[in-house]
């Protein structure tokens, strides 16, 4: 099974935006970075040729791990759902899950903005708690993945990530069904589930609770997969349990970023899953500015989650 791993779309859109909504709230803040950096960085046309080459390619599944969108506005979630239709997947092959940018204000939370156009793809195809969207499944060969949200609306200048006690208590018991035991999970969160060494560095963008998730993942299964964005770098660890699970932790920088960085440049990670549902393979498809095409590498590189 071949899985197609992006994440940070960080689309924008202000057509029509009215200046109350950008400047009278949180926005504020989210429109002087944009001016000062991210705008100078994200570039939509890198996101285009990463569309075109997965749409070239074969595989059975693409999960966009977060951040589709940079304020949250309605018209920026339309156009995140424009330029994931040019894939031409139907929906049960996609799978969204929101990272902080689409949870940014408190409206944005209470109106499930990101339900409103990505709810085929976050459908269950197990039974959810009542109330509850997350954690969902949805089983595919020897993958069952799960998705979390980790994403709730933050201070300016916050981005830090939590999954609750509700969610939490959903997932043991969904790693628990039978369904899913008989399968590899790929466990799909916006935050690294292994968070930054630095104190402030945690608080200001790390994932609150999950070392309890972490513990959980690194336990009872022999592979597990941890995929997250967030970061704006793609790289890979394991963890290994007691018992020699070991948690595959997998990540993918921005699939509009434009920078020389190594790891950080524009790309998308691609993941092989064998019948018998281990990791058989992991690289990722990059941008290159100076071929003007997406172009192959080899490995996706050390994981920047072990950094403050």
């Amino acid at each position: 099974m071949k899985i197609a791993h992006l994440s940070d779309l960080h689309l924008l859109d202000l057509a029509g935006v009215s200046a109350s909504r950008l400047y009278l709230n949180k926005r504020l803040t989210g429109m002087v970075n944009l001016r000062m950096k991210r705008e100078h960085k994200h570039r939509p046309a890198v996101l285009e040729a990463l569309i075109d080459d997965l749409r070239a390619g074969a595989v059975d599944h693409v999960i966009v791990s977060g951040d589709l969108t940079n304020l949250a506005l309605d018209e920026e979630f339309a156009l995140a759902r424009r330029v994931l239709d040019r894939l031409a997947l139907p929906a049960e092959a996609l799978t969204v899950v929101p990272g902080n940018h689409d949870l940014y204000t408190r409206g944005a939370a209470r109106s499930e903005r990101f339900a409103k156009h990505f709810g085929p793809n976050i459908a269950s195809d197990l039974p959810t708690p009542e109330g509850l969207r997350y954690p969902f499944v949805r089983l595919r060969g020897p993958a069952a993945i799960v998705g979390l949200s980790t994403a709730v609306p933050r201070l300016p200048l916050v981005a830090s990530g939590h999954l609750g006690a509700a969610q939490f208590e959903a997932l043991k018991a969904l790693l628990e069904h039978p369904e899913v035991k008989a399968r590899t999970p790929v466990v799909v969160a916006h935050h690294p589930v292994v968070n930054p060494t630095r104190t402030m560095a945690r608080l200001l963008r790390g994932w609150h609770d999950a070392d309890p998730v972490r513990e959980l993942l690194t336990r009872g299964r022999p592979v597990t997969l941890s995929l997250h964005g967030h970061l704006h770098h793609r790289g890979q660890a394991a963890l290994h349990g007691d018992a020699g699970e070991t948690l595959h932790v997998l990540g993918a920088t921005s699939a509009s970023l434009l920078d020389p960085r190594p790891g950080r440049m524009g790309a998308y990670n691609l993941y092989e899953l064998s019948d018998d549902g281990r990791l058989a393979g992991a690289r990722a498809r990059v941008w290159s500015p100076a071929e003007g095409a997406v172009v192959d590498a080899p490995s996706l590189g050390p994981s920047a989650v072990w950094h403050g």
